[in-house]
C-alpha cells in the first residue's frame, strides 16, 4: 500500500493523542480505526514512514545516502535535485505539501539547537552526521521552502583519483604536490561546486606526517588524511543570540596552537586580515580557498573582504604580497566536470596592488601552456625546496 499524506498525519495524530514510541499494535488499531486493511506489510510501512517523518532527514534520506552524492537541492514540495558528480538532476522524491518541507526544515534545525519560524525563516547549521543544512522558508523563498543539504565526503579522495577522474594531468599533479613540499602558501579559488574542498583535502594529505595541520572552518569539511591533524568549527548564536563563536576568533585561536600549517577551509570574511597576518608572521606553507571566477579576481576578492573588515586597501595589497604565493583555480563544466584549469602567482606592481600572473594553465583537453608567471613559480619551488 502507498501511504497517502493525510492518513499519515491522522495516524501520527491518534499516536500522539496515545503517547509513546509508535508500536506495530498501536499502527494497526489506528490503521482500523481509519477502516484500512491491516496486514504486517501494510503495518511496516506506516511505521518505516514515520520513522522517516521522525528520524534523519525524511524523504530525503535515501538520496543522501546514494553513493556519490554531494547535494541534495528541494525547491518548494515538488522540485528535489540532486548533484552526483553529473551536475543536477531532477529526482522522483516529492512532498505532499510545503507543510511538510517545512516540517522537515524546523526539525532540522532543531536538532541542532536552532529556531525556524516566520520570525527568523533562515537557518545555516551542521547537522549531526557532518551534512551541511540550509534553509529558508516561504513565503520568503519561492517557488515554496527551499532546503540545501551539503552532504560531506564519505572518502578523501586522493591526488591519484583526481587524476583518474580527469581533474588534473599526472604532470599537473606533481607540480602541485611540489607547491606543497616546497611550503608555498596558496589560496584554492573556484565557483560553487568546482571542487576546491576535495582538492585541498588531497593535497594536505600529502604533508609530512611530522607536520600539525590546524584547520578553521565555517562548517567542518576538509577531512584530510593526514595523521596530525585539528579541526576547529565556528559556530553561530543559539536561539537566545548567544554562543556564537565567529571564524576570526578562531583563526587567532588556532595561532596559539602551534600550527605547522594554517588552513582556512573558506575565506570569506572579517577572518582575512587575521589570515593574513599570520601567513606574514613565519605560519609558512598557509592555505584556504576563496570563490572566484578567476585567478586574476582572487586579489581584488581579497581586497574587498579585507576593505569590510576595517583594512585599507594599501594595506590589503602589502599584506597579500607577502603572505600569499600562488593561486590554484579550478572549474566545473556545464557537463559537471571539475577540472584544474590554472595555477598563477602573485605579484606586486610598481603601485603597491598585487595582480596574479598565469604560470601554467591548462585548455580543456588538459594540454598545458606556460604563462609569464612561469619562471617566478620555478624560482619560488627552487628557492623553498632548498
Amino acid at each position: 500500500m502507498s501511504v497517502d499524506a493525510n492518513l499519515l498525519d491522522r495516524i501520527r495524530g491518534r499516536l500522539a493523542e496515545l503517547g509513546g514510541a509508535a508500536t506495530p499494535a498501536m499502527v494497526a488499531d489506528a490503521l482500523r480505526s481509519e477502516g484500512r486493511l491491516v496486514g504486517d506489510s501494510a503495518v511496516l510501512e506506516v511505521l518505516d514512514a514515520l520513522r522517516r517523518d521522525t528520524i534523519g532527514a525524511g524523504p530525503l534520506d535515501e538520496l543522501l545516502h546514494r553513493d556519490g552524492v554531494t547535494d541534495v537541492l528541494v525547491n518548494g514540495p515538488g522540485e528535489v535535485y540532486v548533484d552526483a558528480g553529473r551536475g543536477l538532476e531532477l529526482t522522483a522524491v516529492r512532498f505532499p505539501d510545503d507543510a511538510a518541507v517545512r516540517r522537515l526544515a524546523q526539525r532540522l534545525a532543531s536538532t541542532a539547537g536552532r529556531r525556524l519560524d516566520d520570525a527568523s525563516p533562515c537557518v545555516d547549521v551542521r547537522l549531526a552526521g557532518g551534512t551541511r543544512f540550509h534553509a529558508v522558508l516561504a513565503p520568503v523563498a519561492r517557488p515554496g521552502t527551499c532546503l540545501s543539504l551539503r552532504v560531506p565526503a564519505r572518502t578523501v579522495m586522493t591526488v591519484e583519483d583526481l587524476v583518474s577522474a580527469g581533474s588534473m594531468t599526472p604532470a599537473a599533479a606533481e607540480l602541485l604536490l611540489a607547491m606543497v613540499a616546497a611550503r608555498i602558501a596558496f589560496a584554492v579559488s573556484g565557483g560553487t561546486g568546482s571542487g576546491k574542498t576535495t582538492l585541498l583535502a588531497a593535497l594536505l594529505s600529502h604533508v609530512a606526517p611530522r607536520e600539525r595541520i590546524v584547520i578553521v572552518e565555517d562548517a567542518s569539511e576538509l577531512r584530510p588524511a593526514h595523521p596530525h591533524v585539528v579541526s576547529l568549527e565556528a559556530r553561530q548564536p543559539n536561539i537566545e543570540g548567544a554562543g556564537e563563536i565567529p571564524l576570526r576568533q578562531l583563526v587567532r585561536e588556532a595561532l596559539r596552537m602551534r600550527p605547522d600549517r594554517l588552513v582556512v577551509g573558506e575565506v570569506r570574511g572579517a577572518e582575512v586580515v587575521d589570515l593574513l597576518a599570520a601567513l606574514n608572521t613565519g605560519h609558512e606553507g598557509g592555505c584556504g580557498t576563496v570563490h572566484a571566477n578567476a585567478a586574476a579576481d582572487v586579489p581584488a576578492r581579497f581586497e574587498a573582504l579585507g576593505g569590510a573588515a576595517g583594512l585599507g586597501r594599501e594595506a590589503v595589497h602589502a599584506q597579500l604580497s607577502a603572505a600569499l604565493h600562488a593561486i590554484v583555480h579550478l572549474r566545473r563544466s556545464s557537463a559537471g566536470v571539475r577540472r584544474l584549469v590554472e595555477v598563477a602567482v602573485l605579484e606586486r606592481q610598481r603601485d603597491g596592488l598585487v595582480f596574479a600572473e598565469t604560470a601554467v594553465s591548462f585548455a580543456p583537453d588538459q594540454a598545458a601552456r606556460a604563462g609569464p608567471g612561469a619562471a617566478r613559480l620555478e624560482s619560488l619551488l627552487e628557492s623553498r625546496s632548498r
